[in-house]
């Protein structure tokens, strides 16, 4: 691809957004009632390809419950409120009534500060499971090797590792890294992991043995990681690298297929249907379901990078809310604007451009806009 100079010692690549692109209507349309957007990820199946993105403005244990029971996946946060306090209302409560930001994050730092305890993590987690919908979890990369125990003793069914970014190749003098292939090999659970923003990278999560892999770095709509440190990536362009590395570790590993998430930037159902056309085989959501009558937050939301206590890359911001969860993922929708009925959306473009299934739906032809979508 051709490089940008930007001045005479340095040259860039041009990267495109979701709001940058637009899918391309084909020769032939189809009922969307005859198409399927139902994926699978190692043993099993969902109706609806999504995780709720681990944030505890967006997952609680009841959440993930109703969300697995919509179709979907909830991954509850291992290092969130559930996990540091026997009973977070009261907190959840506090936080979305804190009218100053600079406020707001401050007392995210303290409240945040309190330990986590490894017998909330199984409680939290057999509470799900005990429901009988799928149960995912997730920890940070610095929390994995302390607490994956009580994890998996509690019976998760998918194990995520995310964070702002991951690699297979963490470089540490002070601490022993977390060595992720051999982590995944003794593993009995499917592990996702990320994120990740490049072919390379993503080729070497992939190689670790995930089943899965969480593209974007900063995306998100309470993430401040641009205006921090400088660092963010323009998620049609990454999804579309982590694709192409997925093709060629098929070819590598004799076709062991690993999933592609797209994890950030998916704030309207149209963004949902360029991630898919961008290679996605499923997305990970925050915002859009912060914005249910439903969630946790009550329409504040804010993730893990809020809570810093040397230095937040993120905040708590208020989004509102337009309906339930149930109305923001299959509808009926009462706004114009795709910020409910995002799988219905999906699967009207699907048969709008001709395509019945999400794998044939990632070949779709794009272009370039002149113009973002949104402001």
């Amino acid at each position: 691809m051709t490089e940008i100079e930007i001045g005479r010692g340095k040259r860039g690549r041009r990267a495109y957004s979701f709001d940058d692109i637009a899918v391309v209507p084909s020769r032939r349309t189809r009922d969307p009632k005859e198409v399927s957007i139902a994926w699978q990820i190692d043993a099993y199946r969902f109706e609806l390809p999504f995780l709720a993105a681990p944030m505890d403005s967006v997952v609680s244990p009841q959440q993930a419950i109703n969300i697995g029971r919509l179709g979907g996946l909830g991954v509850l946060n291992l290092e969130g409120l559930w996990t540091r306090y026997e009973d977070p209302q009261p907190l959840l409560d506090e936080i979305a009534a804190i009218t100053d930001q600079a406020a707001a994050t401050r007392r995210l730092q303290e409240i945040y500060a309190a330990p986590i305890q490894a017998d909330l993590i199984g409680r939290r987690i057999k509470e799900v499971r005990e429901s009988g919908v799928v149960t995912a979890a997730a920890l940070s990369p610095q929390r994995t090797a302390e607490f994956s125990k009580a994890v998996v003793d509690a019976g998760v069914d998918v194990f995520v590792i995310r964070g702002t970014t991951v690699s297979a190749e963490h470089v540490s003098g002070a601490a022993e890294p977390l060595n992720l292939k051999q982590f995944i090999y003794e593993l009995d659970v499917p592990v996702i992991v990320g994120g990740c923003a490049t072919y390379t990278a993503a080729l070497h999560l992939m190689r670790t043995g995930a089943a899965g892999v969480l593209v974007g770095f900063g995306g998100g709509a309470a993430h401040t990681t641009r205006n921090v440190l400088g660092i963010q990536v323009p998620m049609a362009t990454a999804v579309a690298d982590v694709a192409a590395a997925r093709r060629d570790y098929m070819d590598e590993s004799g076709g062991r297929y690993v999933h592609v998430i797209a994890d950030g930037g998916v704030g309207y159902s149209g963004d949902l249907a360029k991630a898919v056309a961008c290679g996605a085989d499923a997305v990970m959501i925050g915002a859009a379901l912060a914005r249910a009558t439903d969630a946790p937050g009550r329409g504040f939301h804010w993730g893990m990078e809020a809570v810093h206590e040397e230095l937040p890359r993120g905040k708590r911001v208020d989004l509102g809310t337009v309906g339930t969860t149930e109305e923001i993922l299959t509808g009926p929708s009462h706004t114009p604007d795709g910020t409910m009925n995002l799988f219905g959306a999906l699967r009207r473009a699907m048969a709008t451009t001709g395509y019945s299934e999400l794998k044939e739906f990632q070949r779709v032809e794009v272009t370039v806009n002149s113009a973002p979508q949104h402001g």
